[in-house]
């Protein structure tokens, strides 16, 4: 009986390998029909490759370039996709956006980011939703309205962290969605940031995950986390409307942008653009502060020249004076340290782009509707443009040319390169300013850190905080 028992399960195990390499082989000739392809393969039908693209990451990446090269195919995040890693066709596809390519974020980010988002419209439509955006975070914005909203919600945040081991990771969270909730809704962040909190953290997961709507997934548990956050914002709105006050805030210019720009947004398109801008600055200046703090924890001595910097602000101002536009326009090495934490914790891997025509490129024919991932990740490793690329040298950026180089697309690309840019810039540097000024701070120790999909400490980043003086 045991015999027969071990017989059946050896023959089962030979059935599903049997099968399994069937299935394999079928979607490699079903996608082979195609003519003029790059190499490379495609993995499971309807998964494809992302369960190993998830997991391996960036080594993923790597042997898929050892195997066929720079420029070749794969099937992620529920689309068959080309993937460039070569430097000049990346820049040729992110400089000519129109010409055949729009914007191809997965569907669980267009579904759950909401379909009027900046990122995923094109043509006019892009053209006067990012005009709007730019309006709202213009330098007179920043000057006049939001740098002096960040200074004080910041300096409010960081205070009680003496004597404390605190999840570093866990606080630049709060800080970024709560700072960006108070400039965009004003007073009235403070009635709904703990309703909307939770929300928001499962709508981040969820944005990248297969689009499988079954219970218990991050795809469902994200889309019914936007349909809160979209009945929170809808019931601000409503409120605003019928009060009819004015208000200087983001979702007061979003509501009366057909005064600026002759358009005006509906209420689906103000809701999107909020989630946006929320969504973009949230992953940003949280994980690009946490790193700064991990990367300043590491290297004293870029520490003493960044706290320098600051205390020399400081020494000019008066303890309850707030930084203004001159004080960041002098932060030269802060900036660095802040491009260079973007550069080697690689916060951002890439950009999506999805064909809306059959169309050529790098000598292969891409087919229409299929996505093209724009991998910069490996860019920002090449000794070539970096020197040294591994080591942690905020110095190198001090050479203002390297901002301006052909190949920087930390913060994207082309008509898409972020526009809250200098927003963000401006966030963190005010952080590092209140955090370098008040406190020091040594690691706890035993933290583990993920750099892909998305860089993050699965336990938190803990360290303990002492006063400076």
């Amino acid at each position: 009986m045991a015999v027969l028992f071990v017989a059946v399960l050896v023959l089962l195990l030979l059935v599903l390998c049997l099968s399994s390499a069937l299935l394999l082989r079928w979607n490699e000739v079903r996608f082979s029909k195609k003519k003029g392809l790059p190499p490379g393969t495609m993995g499971w039908p309807i998964f494809g490759e992302t369960t190993e693209f998830l997991k391996q990451g960036p080594n993923f990446m790597k042997n898929q370039r050892a195997r066929y090269g720079s420029f070749f195919k794969s099937h992620i995040l529920g689309c068959p996709t080309v993937v460039s890693m070569d430097p000049d066709v990346n820049r040729y596809i992110l400089m000519n956006e129109g010409k055949g390519l729009v914007p191809g974020y997965p569907q669980s980010m267009l579904d759950i980011l909401g379909k009027c988002n900046i990122a995923a419209v094109h043509g006019s439509t892009h053209k006067y939703m990012r005009g709007a955006l730019l309006s709202l975070i213009s330098p007179t914005m920043i000057r006049h309205h939001l740098l002096p909203t960040i200074d004080h919600f910041i300096r409010t945040h960081l205070c009680n962290w003496d004597s404390q081991i605190i999840d570093i990771q866990l606080k630049t969270k709060e800080m970024a969605l709560l700072s960006s909730l108070k400039q965009i809704v004003g007073p009235e962040s403070g009635s709904i940031s703990g309703a909307f909190m939770p929300e928001f953290f499962k709508l981040v997961l969820g944005t990248l995950s297969l689009p499988i709507d079954v219970p218990g997934t991050s795809y469902r548990r994200g889309f019914q986390a936007r349909k809160s956050i979209v009945s929170i914002l809808r019931q601000l709105i409503v409120k605003r409307k019928e009060s009819k006050e004015s208000h200087l805030d983001m979702l007061g210019y979003l509501m009366n942008t057909e005064e600026s720009n002759r358009y005006k947004l509906s209420d689906d398109e103000i809701i999107d653009q909020v989630i946006t801008i929320l969504y973009s600055g949230y992953e940003t200046v949280s994980t690009t502060s946490m790193m700064a703090i991990k990367y300043l924890h590491d290297h004293p001595k870029v520490l003493q020249q960044l706290r320098e910097e600051h205390l020399a602000i400081r020494a000019r101002k008066k303890p309850e004076d707030p930084l203004d536009m001159d004080d960041l326009k002098s932060m030269r090495f802060t900036r660095a340290v802040i491009f260079e934490t973007s550069r080697l914790a690689t916060i951002v891997n890439g950009v999506l782009r999805k064909t809306t025509q059959e169309m050529e490129i790098n000598g292969f024919v891409i087919p229409k509707g299929w996505r093209i991932y724009v991998y910069t990740r490996e860019m920002n490793y090449d000794p070539c443009l970096y020197p040294d690329p591994f080591s942690f040298n905020p110095w190198r950026w001090l050479d203002k040319s390297l901002e301006s180089q052909n190949y920087l697309f930390i913060f994207g690309g082309g008509t898409r390169q972020c526009p809250g840019k200098e927003l963000g810039i401006a966030e963190i540097s005010t952080f590092l300013h209140y955090f370098v000024t008040r406190y020091r701070w040594e690691e706890v120790g035993g933290d583990t850190l993920m750099k892909f999909p998305r860089v993050e400490a699965p336990n938190g980043l803990h360290v303990r905080v002492s006063h400076l003086n």
